[in-house]
């Protein structure tokens, strides 16, 4: 039955030793880290597990372990229909449906509660958590609809979903991503189904994993991004003939918010020693540049600020254990309202509305280049011909409809509570549809990033013989391996494509970087 990785293995993702880093949820749920379970945290499961067993046998009415759930807490269940009751459990809740909810957000889901089953507060057996660990070892991967959680009692249906896999029933995907039966992926893998006994159908589907996970991969994607933007800001600013001087360090202590200090250095050293910017230092006739140019560092900065609150959240999530009830160590059994995921649908809402601004300050500044009569001297929408060719214009219409989608994304899920469970659960975070829409919102402003990218490098070229900066030339050089540069039109799509596929990997940050040093 056991997969779990031996103690030695560098590569692995230790689990119930401490918190997990949110890194190493990414690498499980992205690249496929191996997981090792601690030994000591098999001792406390196994520990918290006699407990339960003693109460299932007292005859004492004990929610989860002898009653049914929600609305049906009230009624007793004799010994004989503990199995049908937790296997009913798992049966019912996984009633997502809609699109499949992407690999990654699955595995990180079941990493984190793997996570919450090490601590031994949840009453599961040693076998449930290697279970776990086993299917995330080989690679299986459950079929989970993206509609389905309210956010509280946790993250039932798409949690429901992985517990079916566990106990070999339901659909999931293998690590080569074939669709098949999940008894046939288990079997395929040496992994023998669980049939679960009292407390672990409700054990493994009542937490905050999914949204927690979707969080923690919006903070990773979305910290790359900030630094995405500072490239895009720098680029745009040089190519448009704007002042590097309003990013001053001095000018920027005055208001001393850490992320807007972080993203004006970053300007700095990606504009530092630009010709193109001391060309027009002297005898420059402007007094001030637009917003989308001079205020890049406030709002970049504040999304930054923002990305540092969430973790922070996410940072208290990783160190809970999130059940109901709860098997405390002097073998109490306690209920809670801990699963109720108002903390991260919040952050999770905030970080929509963060994403939807940083693109809309892009979007701007990418109608400025394209825009004759505010470009100072750049041929209208950058065409090779204007009239003739059209140049960037419609890629900037790309970037608009992206925004305007982003702005509705930004309407916060966690205000729209919808009552459920016979009015048990009479209010609820809806988190995971908060996480949801975040996903979609990291993928749009990635795309408007790389459009701002794709236009700022065509304005830079269009400034020869001027050169650029050495931080913002090596971004161009870059992207120049794959784009070609200025001339008569070509079919846009697929070097838009390329630009986003080119800022989701980092390769834009790794070439400033090797030039200016690391980003802020």
């Amino acid at each position: 039955m056991t997969q779990v990785m031996p103690a030695n293995d560098l590569a692995a993702v230790t689990v119930g030793v401490a918190p997990l880093d949110p890194a190493a949820v990414v690498a499980v749920a992205r690249h496929g880290s191996r997981v090792v379970v601690a030994h000591d945290a098999l001792v406390r499961v196994a520990a918290a597990r006699r407990h339960v067993e003693a109460l299932a046998e007292s005859g004492e009415p004990v929610y989860g372990v002898s009653t049914g759930f929600g609305a049906l807490a009230t009624r007793h269940i004799a010994p004989e229909l503990r199995t049908q009751l937790q296997r009913s459990l798992v049966r019912s809740h996984a009633a997502a449906s809609g699109p499949e909810v992407e690999r990654e957000v699955v595995r990180a889901m079941m990493l984190l509660r793997l996570q919450t089953l090490a601590t031994g507060l949840t009453g599961v057996r040693p076998v449930i958590v290697e279970g776990y660990a086993a299917m995330l070892n080989a690679g299986i991967t459950p079929v989970v609809g993206e509609f389905g959680s309210l956010g509280c009692s946790g993250d039932l249906a798409p949690l429901a979903h992985c517990a079916l896999a566990l106990m070999g029933e339901g659909v999931v995907r293998n690590a080569a991503g074939d669709l098949l039966e999940a008894s046939a992926a288990m079997r395929d893998g040496g992994i023998e189904p669980v049939v679960l006994a009292e407390k672990e159908g409700l054990a493994l589907i009542n937490g905050t994993d999914g949204m927690l996970g979707m969080l923690l991969l919006a903070c990773h994607d979305l910290s790359a991004l900030v630094k995405n933007a500072d490239i895009a800001a720098a680029m745009s600013v040089e190519a448009i003939l704007g002042t590097d001087r309003v990013f001053a360090a001095d000018l920027q202590a005055l208001r001393p918010h850490p992320g807007q200090a972080s993203s004006a250095s970053n300007l700095r050293s990606l504009l530092s020693g630009s010709p193109i910017v001391e060309s027009h230092r002297v005898d420059c006739t402007l007094v001030q540049d637009a917003y989308s140019l001079r205020c890049a560092p406030q709002v970049a900065g504040a999304v930054r600020d923002t990305i540092a609150h969430a973790l922070t959240v996410a940072g208290r999530e990783l160190a809970s254990a999130i059940d109901n009830p709860v098997v405390l160590p002097d073998g109490r059994v306690e209920s809670n309202g801990n699963f109720h995921g108002a903390p991260i649908g919040y952050v999770l809402d905030f970080l929509a509305i963060a994403a939807a601004d940083l693109a809309s300050i892009s979007e701007r500044r990418t109608d400025r280049l394209l825009d004759v009569a505010r470009s100072h001297g750049l041929p209208a929408f950058l065409a090779g011909d204007p009239g003739v060719d059209s140049g960037h214009m419609i890629a900037q219409y790309t970037q608009a409809a992206i925004v305007s989608e982003l702005k509705r994304l930004a309407v916060p899920a966690s205000v729209d509570s919808i009552p459920s469970s016979a009015m048990q659960e009479d209010h609820v975070s809806m988190g995971w549809s908060a996480g949801r829409k975040l996903l979609r919102a990291v993928d749009g402003l990635t795309r408007v990033l790389a459009v701002e990218i794709l236009t700022a490098a065509r304005a830079l070229d269009l400034r020869a013989p001027l050169q650029p900066a050495a931080g913002t030339a090596a971004v161009v050089r870059r992207l120049r391996t794959r784009v070609a540069g200025p001339d008569a039109d070509r079919w846009l799509s697929p070097e838009i494509e390329v630009a986003v596929e080119m800022t989701r990997a980092g390769a834009f940050v790794e070439a400033a970087e090797a030039v200016v040093g690391r980003l802020a």
